[in-house]
């Protein structure tokens, strides 16, 4: 269980990046409900999820594992790869979200 998560430093990065929590959520794989447990203290992050975080927010997995109040540790691996699937996902959500205005129209 993370001790804390720090709401309004998560908020003003993903503002700062003209993100939402629905697609970070969604980048992470998770639902917006899981997120949601997360910004309460009610659900650690991964190490997988904090490692999206990092790349979606332009951070160390460490600051994001930080301010998550995450014990798990930060992941690693190939930074290149790990950049290649976050492309690949905001793509898919860019794909999806453009469908989705195209039916509200």
């Amino acid at each position: 269980m993370a001790l804390f998560f720090d709401q309004d430093w998560f908020a003003a990065r993903l503002a700062e990046r003209g993100l939402s929590r629905t697609v970070l959520a969604a980048a992470a794989g998770m639902t917006e409900g899981e997120l949601a447990l997360a910004w309460k203290d009610q659900r650690e992050l991964s190490a997988r999820e904090v490692g999206i975080f990092a790349e979606l927010l332009g951070v160390e997995p460490a600051e994001i594992a930080d301010r998550a109040g995450v014990s798990t540790p930060t992941p690693g691996g190939d930074p290149i790869a790990r950049i290649a699937a976050l492309e690949r996902q905001v793509a898919e959500l860019q794909t999806r979200l453009a469908r989705l205005e195209r039916g509200a129209r």
